[in-house]
């Protein structure tokens, strides 16, 4: 079989995930391999597409292989996606599967995301390998790798399929007109509407200015078309220490000043490609500067958004999750799909409620379970994300349970006492009464008063 490992890593040869491309080259030698290193010559290959398409014409299977960046795909691999429906190489009936390594914080979610887009193609879908960064280091990582190369062949031959996601109706989207009259800007606050607008995107400025006059506080934009991004994410971990990032185009600086210093966030963009246009992913991947710390915790957000939202269900937890990790309290999105004018108006109205009030939610698994990922990663790197690990320490981010001795040796306690019969016999039916009763004493003091 010619199988095409698309090598979206930044890094090229010198990438994690491509190794595990690498060992199963070695592994198969029935199998023709060919690699091409398109995360490191996108910028070239945006000038002269050729190659890439005459190498996607030749493959029978296409094997996407990244580093897991932001919830999502890198950059480099989300401007190549791009490229190619743009170019309309035919890649209907190819087959297609991914290798990625990650700690595993939101892989479900780049994976959608290749998967999405590999079916607007017309391909046959193979679920990928999802790998942890030193998987290839271990007997049992290596044979993960074995058999998932095993079952793709297999797949091949005989399938199971990715199953196609529910895709929205074709229909001619409705023109969108601001109408909303200018508030008082009562509200001493400023919020910043961070957008990948374009000109051809007139829905989403207008839904912009609605947001704008809506607002009862200053607001400002903040263009990422506009700012002149020397590239995507390396990954090559030069801020871990100090939080400066190796490029020279001031994004850190201006991440920092212009936009993580307003009071409330609004994303704004127009879906495409089941995510929105690269500019966007760039300016995701590029936080990377303030390393795995939620500098914004606390910080409201919200989104406007131009498109069939609703059918974008791997979008919606994306967005949900990025609020979630952050400790960002998500205030509300709002889209073009019916009754924007009113969805703009309630995104406003609780922008501006939960700025004023400081509101915040508990997280729920999206974010607890992202940041325990993150705890244990810090933790075991502290030596080298430096930053990370002194922000977490003065957070009380590192909660880990084995520091809890007093829980512990309670429920020790009572393991040993439930093990013995006649205590097992007189507790029957008052465990529940028992677990309560701390909760009851909570609602007894505020009746006392």
């Amino acid at each position: 079989m010619k199988i095409l490992v698309l090598n979206a890593s930044p890094k090229g040869k010198n990438s994690a995930t491509i190794h595990t491309a690498l060992y199963l080259e070695a592994l198969h030698p029935e199998h023709q391999f060919t690699f091409l290193p398109v995360g490191q010559r996108i910028k070239s290959y945006e000038k002269d597409f050729a190659p890439v398409r005459d190498a996607l014409a030749d493959a029978e299977l296409i094997l996407f292989s990244y580093p897991v960046y932001t919830f999502i795909a890198p950059y480099q691999l989300h401007r190549l996606i791009e490229l190619i429906k743009a170019d309309g190489v035919d890649l209907s009936g190819k087959f297609a599967s991914q290798i990625t390594t990650s700690k595993h914080f939101y892989d479900v979610t780049a994976h959608r995301y290749i998967e999405e887009n590999c079916l607007d193609l017309g391909m046959k879908v193979i679920r990928g390998l999802s790998a942890d960064m030193e998987d290839l280091l271990s007997e049992k990582g290596r044979q993960e790798a074995e058999y998932f190369f095993e079952q793709l062949v297999f797949s091949c031959q005989h399938g199971p399929f990715v199953t196609p996601y529910a895709k929205a109706p074709v229909r001619e989207k409705e023109v969108y007109r601001s109408h909303l009259s200018p508030v008082d800007k009562q509200l001493n606050k400023d919020v910043v509407i961070v957008t990948n607008c374009a000109d051809e995107d007139k829905n989403l400025a207008a839904m912009i200015e609605d947001l704008r006059a809506a607002l009862p506080c200053q607001s400002r934009v903040v263009n990422l078309r506009e700012f002149p991004f020397a590239g995507g994410c390396l990954g090559c971990f030069g801020c871990a220490a100090i939080g400066k990032c190796v490029y020279k185009d001031g994004f850190d600086e201006f991440l920092r000043t212009t936009i993580q210093s307003a009071d409330g966030f609004v994303y704004a963009f127009t879906i495409s490609d089941h995510y929105t246009h690269s500019s966007f992913q760039c300016f995701d991947d590029r936080h990377f500067c303030n390393g795995h710390r939620t500098v914004t915790h606390g910080t409201p957000i919200g989104y406007l958004i131009s498109g069939d939202y609703q059918y974008e269900n791997n979008l919606r937890m994306i967005v949900e999750a990025r609020a979630e990790v952050g400790g960002n309290y998500l205030a509300g999105v709002a889209t073009d799909e019916e009754n924007a004018a009113a969805a703009i108006q309630s995104l406003a109205e609780n922008l501006a409620f939960a700025m004023e009030h400081h509101l915040t939610r508990p997280a729920n698994f999206y974010g607890v379970g992202g940041m325990k990922i993150f705890r244990d990663l810090i933790y075991l790197m502290q030596g080298l994300m430096k930053a990370d690990h002194k922000f977490y320490k003065q957070h009380g981010i590192y909660d880990f349970p084995q520091k809890q001795k007093k829980r512990i040796w309670q429920m020790r306690l009572v393991g040993s006492l439930m093990a013995i019969p006649a205590i097992q016999k007189q507790a029957k039916g008052k465990m529940t009464e028992a677990m309560i009763a701390p909760y009851q004493k909570v609602l007894d003091q505020v009746w006392k008063k």
